[in-house]
């Protein structure tokens, strides 16, 4: 009895979706007729050009825009009308003034194929150059490439036996300044830095003194004679 009854609304459900579907699909159809017989039924009217008795701005009058008054509006309006616009065509040509603006803007964006060529090669030149030299200049950097290498090991050979010796004399002060006042100093306290002071100063004194006698002793040698011929 269920089963009968869930049959009998399935179909009547079906049917409804059914004429919904079918009833759309006709409206759609009778749009789409409407359009193009709308479409096929447009008549434009023309656009009527009255060459009889045209419409000639009065450039001496004051209601005439400025627009109408230009060479510009002048040669739209003989294009448009020819004869009949009343405009002499020989003041349509442009002007000496306006003959060299425009064939200078000519020559400018629109050059003679030899004016290009000489363009072409001249840019072809610069960027020649301009590789020869940095090929020159990478040559010369790996030529010089062997000495900067040597000189940069010298330095850090040189910076390393310096960082060496700064600490190798450190603790030879810090050892020196324990033994002369009997416990460890800091190295930032003002007997320290009073102590190295007084060390320097007696380092180039030694300096000095052996310095001014190794140049009396190269003065006090004697002057061997050059040996006679035999």
């Amino acid at each position: 009895m269920a089963a009968s009854m869930l049959c009998k609304r399935t179909a009547a459900l079906c049917r409804t979706l059914k004429g919904l579907s079918s009833s759309k699909a006709v409206l759609s159809v009778n749009s789409q007729c409407g359009s193009l017989l709308q479409t096929a039924c447009y008549n434009p009217k023309p656009l009527r050009l009255n060459i009889r008795d045209p419409y000639i701005p009065d450039k001496d009058s004051e209601k005439t825009p400025e627009w109408q008054k230009t060479p510009r509006h002048d040669r739209k309006l003989f294009g448009r009308y020819g004869s009949v616009s009343g405009i002499d065509p020989t003041s349509l040509w442009p002007s000496h003034e306006e003959l060299d603006k425009i064939i200078a803007e000519e020559n400018e964006w629109h050059p003679p194929l030899e004016v290009m060529l000489k363009n072409i090669e001249a840019k072809e030149k610069e960027e020649t150059e301009k590789r020869l030299a940095k090929e020159k200049l990478i040559a010369e950097n790996l030529a010089k490439m062997p000495k900067m290498v040597a000189d940069w090991r010298r330095e850090k050979r040189e910076t390393k036996q310096k960082v060496k010796e700064d600490k190798a004399r450190r603790t030879r002060l810090l050892a020196e300044a324990r033994e002369r006042f009997g416990y460890t100093v800091d190295p930032r306290s003002p007997k320290f830095l009073e102590m190295v002071a007084e060390i320097e100063k007696e380092e180039k004194k030694k300096k000095k003194l052996m310095k001014r006698r190794l140049k009396e002793e190269q003065t006090a040698a004697p002057v061997t004679p050059p040996a006679a011929p035999s």
